[in-house]
């Protein structure tokens, strides 16, 4: 049986080729919908948001305001927001529903090791730890349950989940739950077990739970300081896989050396730019693929991720480096040039080593700030009929 998240481009691209927009308008809400499961690849630059529309289209006649292009524009509007504030992403970008002190600052071990016995949370724990994805209808709810019921602070949520998901992206992950929470959102997004009902399968429904009750009952306790009741774990505990700063032996990664770059033209290749090498790249250039030690200190990664991480960047690189940033920059100075591609995970470093070429983009450069994806979309849509249009911008060609 193949992996369902095989690290190539031929995977990428398969499951480009197998996108269905209809389907996936009609169905993306449902657990078992017709969703694209393209999300580690866009996240790790396999294919860009402007590939993944360009092969689509293809194929399908798209409108803008196709819920599948409305979809990839929302993660263009999250990088919008991590330009526009940096690293305020981390940070409430306005009140919740409650003072950011009124939520506790620890995730409690029973919904780390799926013991809350409201099925839909402790299976969606269940489903994190065993794939590494998570729909996002059950990202959502995951989020609602840990901030609006249980009052935990969404930073706290959000650092676990992006711990542990193999498409994990700052701007992503985190403004997704501050728009769940109500401090990136107008008001907090509340569900309940007939909302898991509709959506499910039948394992993750929750008559009977806490969440089986009325929208205004949940946003009176969304409202309402925490009681400070401890939870009482049900069920076996579900051990929570272990988390690493650094890739594993079987990469082959080694310390930064002088000797392997001095004299010659880079191209550093990092976790994010894990897509076809630039074609005009001269061949004798060394390519260079890059762990840098203070990112992974502060985001440490499932096992699964850095295999799905190193297997790709292996396939690209002639060597692999991981060491502090220190050390990485001292060696990258006998290089004769380097270059690379702007990642704001990187931002904090890739400035200084390389001369950074933009990102492959999509969407139009919105460059006033926009504090709601409605207001981002009206700016970036402004004059586009057509996904032809908006690849049209960029003269994205179709794989």
């Amino acid at each position: 049986m193949s992996e369902p998240y095989a690290p190539t481009l031929e995977a990428a691209l398969a499951r480009i080729a197998a996108v269905r927009p209809a389907a996936y308008a009609r169905t993306r809400n449902a657990l078992d919908g017709a969703v694209s499961g393209l999300s580690p690849y866009i996240s790790h630059g396999i294919v860009s948001l402007a590939e993944v529309l360009a092969g689509v289209a293809a194929h399908h006649r798209l409108d803008m305001q196709h819920k599948f292009v409305y979809e990839l524009g929302w993660r263009a509007y999250f990088r919008h927001v991590w330009q526009q504030h940096g690293d305020g992403i981390l940070r409430s970008l306005h009140e919740g529903p409650l003072p950011d002190s009124a939520y506790a600052t620890e995730l409690p071990a029973d919904i780390r090791q799926a013991q809350t016995g409201v099925p839909v949370i402790d299976e969606a724990v269940r489903t994190l730890y065993r794939s590494g994805m998570l729909h996002n209808h059950a990202r959502m709810w995951l989020a609602s349950y840990i901030v609006h019921l249980r009052h935990v602070h969404w930073r706290a949520g959000a650092d676990w989940l992006y711990g542990h998901l193999l498409d994990g992206d700052l701007a992503s992950n985190h403004l997704s739950w501050q728009w769940v929470a109500g401090t990136g959102s107008r008001k907090p997004y509340l569900f309940n077990a007939e909302n898991v009902a509709r959506y499910a399968p039948a394992a993750w429904h929750s008559p009977g739970s806490v969440i089986d009750t009325s929208y205004d009952a949940l946003d009176l306790l969304a409202r309402q300081p925490w009681p400070g009741v401890a939870a009482s774990p049900a069920g076996a505990a579900t051990d929570e896989p272990l988390l690493h700063d650094s890739p594993p032996a079987a990469l082959a990664a080694t310390a930064p050396s002088a000797t392997d770059v001095a004299g010659r033209d880079v191209w550093l290749v990092h976790p994010w730019s894990l897509g076809l090498l630039p074609p005009a790249l001269p061949a004798d250039t060394l390519v260079l693929g890059l762990f840098v030690d203070e990112f992974h200190w502060a985001w440490p990664w499932s096992e699964r991720r850095w295999h799905f991480v190193g297997r790709r960047m292996a396939e690209l690189a002639d060597r692999l480096w991981q060491g502090d940033a220190a050390a990485i920059g001292s060696a990258l100075a006998s290089a004769r040039s380097v270059r690379s591609v702007a990642e704001p995970h990187l931002e904090a470093w890739l400035p200084r080593w390389a001369a950074c070429e933009p990102a492959p983009a999509l969407f139009p450069p919105v460059a006033r700030r926009c504090d709601s994806f409605s207001q981002w979309w009206t700016h970036a849509s402004r004059g586009l009929h057509s996904a032809a249009d908006l690849l049209a911008v960029n003269e994205v060609p179709a794989w």
